[in-house]
């Protein structure tokens, strides 16, 4: 049986807006960060998408991400967390190394590019291989193109897109394998009347 998951990123935070590198280390959501959130709520309404299950990772941004987005009960699951970036949480992303990071944070704390990628693909087949057959699940940028990079033979689409806030990658899960097929950016413009962005 074809399932679906909807796999995102949460909305800008003050990090985000900031430069600052956040990954275990947390930051709440900016006024455009929770618009971004409303905006994906508007999308799913609009293309008439029921969730069966809801999940996010354990970082408060990503709930309240998902807290927008749905008023379903959900889970919160430690392998849907950020890459861990180690000693280099919260500071200037001026001091990133150059992509990819493979294991550079792990003499300083933090964690291999490798094991980011195996604990969001094992947890994401975890979560598909429940009873459900439409799935929400709200994470982060690094996790969510870590786990991308490893279906990449499965789809045709461009790997290269940038995972914005509140991008929505949909995958399709069938044979213990993910195929991304759409790329989704919900679009913030049309909530701006009602909910202006504070910059």
């Amino acid at each position: 049986m074809k399932k679906t998951l909807y796999l995102m990123r949460h909305g800008q935070t003050l990090f985000n807006q900031r430069r600052k590198i956040q990954g275990w280390c947390d930051s709440p959501l900016t006024q455009l960060g929770i618009n971004q959130a409303k905006a994906a709520a508007e999308y799913f309404k609009e293309s008439n998408i029921v969730f069966d299950q809801a999940y996010c990772s354990t970082s408060e941004r990503a709930c309240d991400t998902l807290e927008l987005i749905t008023n379903m009960p959900y889970t919160r699951l430690k392998g849907l967390k950020e890459f861990s970036f180690g000693t280099f949480e919260g500071e200037s992303e001026d001091l990133n190394p150059p992509l990819p990071y493979n294991d550079f944070f792990v003499k300083y704390g933090g964690e291999d590019q490798k094991e980011v990628q195996q604990r969001m693909v094992t947890t994401c087949k975890k979560i598909m291989d429940e009873d459900n057959a439409i799935v929400l699940a709200v994470s982060h940028s690094g996790a969510c193109r870590n786990f991308m990079r490893y279906w990449e033979n499965t789809s045709n689409i461009n790997q290269q897109v940038i995972i914005g806030n509140c991008c929505i990658l949909k995958f399709e899960y069938e044979d213990n394998q993910f195929t991304l097929v759409e790329i989704i950016n919900p679009n913030v413009s049309d909530i701006r009347d009602e909910f202006p962005v504070v910059s």
